[in-house]
């Protein structure tokens, strides 16, 4: 074999596993849905350390969290998702919603790296004011809520989360405590534009009997073909709060390869 022709072989082998790299996935991506109620279990001790302990073992890249005080009088001034932050390693990006006890009261969002932007929009709540928090990062969009109790604020709020989503044109995921079972006009309203890619068998609510799903993650059907899901599953076991988190493992493609980013 001539010089030429070993070096053209190499050439093509070497090509070969390019091009295999680039349809092969390069890694996934662990997003978590969580209601930690301040960190209050269902014994009604106020421990965040069973908060923290619960969320280090799922090993999130994301983790969406609601019912969180930022500085409120029964909370001793302290900033809940700052503190879980600071616990785990990850950047807090915090939504109030109303303001509460000389503080205020929201939700809020955990990630492995800091959001490329945020947006804060707001939906409606007649028994209190609800909010939407959106956080961009390189592959995909991640938005947090926590919806109303009230059936028609909920399918208000549906459009308001349907604009959002539609203006990426990169994987949108929908992920918090919904406060709506399947079936019901919220879930009708949102499979208009998203799909469920949490787990829907298992309830979520409350911890220690759980006997209701109301927590979900969704991805927006748009760029929901760029989105394989890979695992899909409620972390039962806990009553670190009065919810049960969902926990989702993803990849995410583009440009016909996965490239979830960390």
């Amino acid at each position: 074999m001539s010089i030429k022709t070993i070096i053209a072989v190499a050439f093509l082998a070497t090509s070969s596993l390019l091009v295999n790299a680039t349809e092969s996935c390069c890694g996934s991506l662990n997003i978590m849905s969580y209601n930690v109620r301040n960190g209050i279990g269902m014994d009604n001790v106020n421990d965040l350390r069973r908060t923290i302990s619960t969320i280090r073992n799922a090993a999130p890249e994301i983790v969406c969290i609601q019912e969180l005080d930022s500085v409120t009088g029964r909370s001793n001034k302290r900033y809940i998702l700052g503190e879980l932050a600071d616990s785990l390693g990850m950047y807090p990006s915090y939504a109030p919603a109303i303001e509460f006890g000389g503080g205020k009261y929201g939700i809020g969002i955990l990630s492995q790296s800091r959001p490329l932007s945020t947006k804060i929009v707001p939906l409606p709540g007649r028994e209190e004011e609800r909010t939407l928090l959106i956080a961009e990062f390189a592959d995909y969009v991640i938005a947090c809520t926590h919806l109303s109790l009230t059936p028609e604020d909920q399918e208000l709020s549906i459009p308001i989360i349907e604009k959002e989503a539609a203006l990426w044109n990169k994987p949108f995921f929908l992920a918090g405590d919904l406060n709506t079972q399947i079936p019901s006009a919220t879930i009708d309203a949102l499979n208009r534009s998203f799909n469920i890619i949490s787990q829907t068998t298992s309830p979520t609510y409350p911890s220690d009997e759980p006997a209701d799903l109301i927590d979900y993650i969704l991805v927006h059907k748009a760029n929901a073909d760029k989105v394989k899901v890979t695992e899909a599953k409620a972390i039962n076991g806990t009553i670190a709060s009065d919810h049960i988190p969902q926990f989702i493992t993803v990849e995410i493609k583009r440009s016909g390869k996965c490239c979830c980013s960390k």
